[in-house]
């Protein structure tokens, strides 16, 4: 949708861009309305404000408005920013022997919504049809469903409060004001914690930054798959001749629907790799260690990425990198994070948890 409304192959990853800046620069004032009022109260507000995201994804197609795009973009960030916190409520209350499997657990939910959500756009495309608005409207009609219904049983189920009740027992309320600079302290001190933070923000920025481009490259791929192997000589005319391909399949959106499925074939396969196995991750963190798992999944996000560079112009072979992409982040995220929570205690663990681009992020 933003090569679209952009009209430029270049712009393709911002929305994806922008819902990792939004994760990021959230992070700080999620951790401090979980801290004040809770993790359901902060969990709703996320998800609430994504919803209203979604309304934008909605509407920018219908107006050709690439900057309402960006903006719903950011919002529905927030979204995804309260589900990558929404694992930490797993460990509030968790103990240090199954601490990485609780948290596996909730990130394993998330597979159902992630892997089902790119094989959506069908659906959502019949769906939005018979309300007169374009086929890429549709997908963020579902997606709206599902933001108000994930407030619901947030309001519903998430009773008692994990957070509030571990402040509790652990031993009184935090600061009436949590800074970021707290948590960043707590990284100066404690260098094992510093090691796993840093360890989970370059597996989220790896992920996001090969899995946001990926749609573009396959619908590039698709327009002409010899292009990407082109001899280095010609790399500047391949980069024109890429792009006018990713514009022209963008304003032909309708004529080239087997694209559109290989595409969310590809991205749910990654997703998968994702979060499927992330209760596997879990045992294997508390059974081999978090440290060596997380070393484990640094290595597979590198060889993730030469495999799916080495083989950019075949379909198959990107997908295989991309799953791998998937599953490297997945044990490097699931043992990260998992240390986090056992390394820090009290208030202090929900402000490591919101450094930008870190595990809560």
């Amino acid at each position: 949708m933003a090569v679209e409304l952009s009209g430029h192959a270049g712009w393709g990853g911002t929305t994806s861009m922008a819902m990792s800046l939004a994760g990021a620069l959230s992070a700080l004032p999620l951790a401090r309305l979980a801290l004040a009022h809770g993790r359901r109260t902060a969990l709703t507000a996320a998800n609430g404000l994504a919803a209203l995201g979604t309304v934008g994804m909605v509407l920018a197609p219908v107006l050709g408005s690439y900057p309402l795009l960006l903006a719903a973009a950011l919002l529905v960030g927030l979204g995804a920013a309260g589900n990558l916190q929404a694992r930490f409520a797993a460990t509030d209350l968790a103990d240090d022997v199954t601490r990485a499997r609780d948290l596996g657990l909730v990130v394993w939910s998330i597979t159902l919504g992630a892997v089902a959500g790119p094989n959506l756009i069908g659906p959502g495309a019949a769906l939005a049809r018979p309300l007169g608005l374009p086929d890429t409207s549709g997908p963020f009609l579902l997606s709206l469903a599902g933001m108000l219904l994930a407030v619901a049983i947030l309001q519903v189920g998430l009773r008692p409060d994990p957070l509030t009740t571990a402040l509790r027992l652990g031993g009184g309320p935090p600061a009436p004001r949590p800074r970021l600079a707290d948590g960043l302290t707590v990284l100066r001190r404690e260098r094992a914690v510093a090691l796993a933070v840093t360890a989970v923000v370059t597996a989220h920025a790896v992920m996001v930054a090969v899995m946001s481009m990926t749609p573009v490259h396959l619908a590039c791929v698709a327009q002409d798959p010899a292009s990407p192997d082109e001899a280095p000589g010609a790399a500047h005319a391949a980069q024109e001749h890429a792009a006018h391909a990713a514009q022209e399949h963008a304003a032909h959106l309708d004529t080239a629907p087997d694209t559109f499925v290989v595409i969310g074939l590809v991205i749910s396969l990654h997703i998968a790799g994702m979060y499927a196995l992330s209760p596997v991750m879990g045992h294997l963190a508390d059974r081999w260690g978090r440290v060596r798992l997380t070393a484990a999944g640094l290595g597979t996000l590198v060889a993730a990425c030469l495999l799916a560079g080495a083989g950019r112009g075949s379909v198959p072979v990107v997908t295989v990198g991309l799953v791998l992409l998937g599953l490297g982040w997945s044990a490097a995220t699931v043992a990260g994070s998992a240390r986090v929570s056992e390394l820090v205690r009290g208030p202090d663990r929900v402000l490591v948890q919101a450094v930008p681009g870190g595990p809560g992020a």
